[in-house]
């Protein structure tokens, strides 16, 4: 077996992770300042190297945790970056995996440990290396499946208004959605359930709190606006 694999040439593993928030009606991106070679100084995604008893989703769930200290967020595998001449340091291999969390839930004291910045997805830096081909790619899938599958609501806390939701909607699909089309649809959606709490910090009437019923998301076929 070992005559097999002598010969052959090895190569770094990596993954790297687009982590996705949504704040006052924008998606941004948690991107870290880096302040080491190669690259120094550069705006990159977070990102760790294979570790030789984990597979491919456990090092990504950890370089996720070890940035935000959270064991639950959702991820999805985007797909595999390797062109050769991709990292200039040597040559790696990188899994890259988009991340939906609520920007209400990160530690800012992790942020300044890890030199870390939410930036708007609108306007962000130039990165490093080929991050921002991993982010697009990552925002046609996030869009592809939002428009399927209720996965939105990781990004929101978790009670929110009908005008956040449909921001959020907006925000991933970059389409203004009919406000009255957009919340007829809402009716009918069962997981979607309307709480007896207000937000009333536009207005002294408030509007209705709602919450994503996970428990009825199995049954969920459609979620496109």
């Amino acid at each position: 077996m070992e005559e097999f694999y002598k010969d052959k040439e090895r190569f770094y593993v990596a993954v790297d992770c687009i982590i996705f928030g949504f704040c006052q009606g924008e998606l941004h991106l948690l991107l870290l300042k880096r302040n080491f070679e190669p690259a120094k100084g550069g705006w990159s995604l977070m990102g760790g190297f294979l570790e030789k008893t984990e597979s491919i989703n456990q090092a990504a769930q950890r370089v996720l945790f070890e940035l935000t200290g959270l064991d639950d967020i959702y991820m999805k595998q985007v797909g595999i970056f390797g062109e050769i001449d991709r990292d200039p340091g040597e040559r790696v291999i990188s899994a890259a995996y988009y991340a939906l969390m609520n920007i209400d839930d990160y530690d800012p004291e992790l942020a300044r440990i890890h030199n870390a910045q939410w930036i708007k997805i609108n306007e962000l830096p130039v990165l490093i290396f080929d991050h921002q081909e991993m982010v697009d790619k990552a925002r046609i899938l996030l869009k592809k499946q939002a428009a399927t599958e209720p996965i939105g609501f990781n990004l929101l806390p978790k009670l929110f208004t009908l005008t956040q939701l449909q921001m959020l909607y907006e925000a991933i699909s970059g389409d203004a959605l009919d406000k009255r089309n957009f919340r007829k649809k809402v009716k009918e959606m069962d997981f979607i359930e309307r709480t007896a709490e207000k937000d009333k910090s536009g207005s002294r009437r408030g509007a209705f709190l709602y919450r994503f019923n996970d428990r009825k998301q199995k049954t969920v076929l459609k979620f496109n606006f």
